[in-house]
């Protein structure tokens, strides 16, 4: 089965995301057809991009880089729970991509993000144009949750945007197997 990665992209003290990604990570669960790596930047710790040489030589000097290396590689998916910092994407996760290059390729990504009224879409069209440079595929499937916090439950804490959300997601992973298993013959010749 392939491992799909489901990332937590804010690393913000105060943020949201682990809620918006638990919820996600149990639709994947339910899905079925991927075995699942919850992956947190935050517990990353990556200091703004510092290797000497470019990621595409796989030359890492710092042990936070061969440590996030091995986190990637080890995943032939990838779902990005992301909101939307100033109409674009998180620095935590612009970092992250960063870092590497070889670790992404010829992988497929899909995006559940959320905020206010636009759902986090503009941080997921800045980071597609990422991505694509990192030779990813992304879908264009995806979960886009508007005014997410209505639907964080204020005495437990547990989210639950509703059935379209729900809907949304399978569909998405329904795409994204299908790229994961087409692309895996290019993941092979790397």
């Amino acid at each position: 089965m392939h491992v799909l990665q489901v990332i937590i992209a804010s690393t913000r003290e105060a943020r949201l995301g682990p809620v918006v990604a638990t919820w996600f990570v149990e639709q994947a669960r339910r899905h079925g057809k991927f075995d699942i790596d919850l992956v947190d930047l935050a517990d990353a710790k990556l200091p703004l991009f510092d290797e000497p040489k470019h990621p595409r030589f796989r030359q890492y000097a710092h042990e936070h880089t061969r440590r996030w290396s091995a986190i990637v590689e080890r995943g032939d998916a990838f779902v990005f729970v992301t909101p939307e910092y100033n109409f674009g994407t998180p620095p935590s996760l612009l970092n992250a991509l960063d870092y590497l290059s070889q670790e992404w390729a010829y992988k497929p990504c899909a995006f559940v993000s959320y905020g206010g009224v636009s759902g986090g879409t503009r941080s997921v069209q800045m980071t597609k144009q990422v991505v694509t440079a990192l030779k990813m595929m992304p879908m264009f499937e995806a979960v886009s949750i508007p005014m997410f916090t209505q639907f964080v439950n204020k005495e437990t804490g547990a989210f639950d945007p509703g059935k379209v959300q729900e809907d949304a997601s399978r569909v998405m992973l329904d795409e994204l197997l299908k790229w994961t298993d087409a692309m895996k013959p290019m993941r092979a010749g790397r």
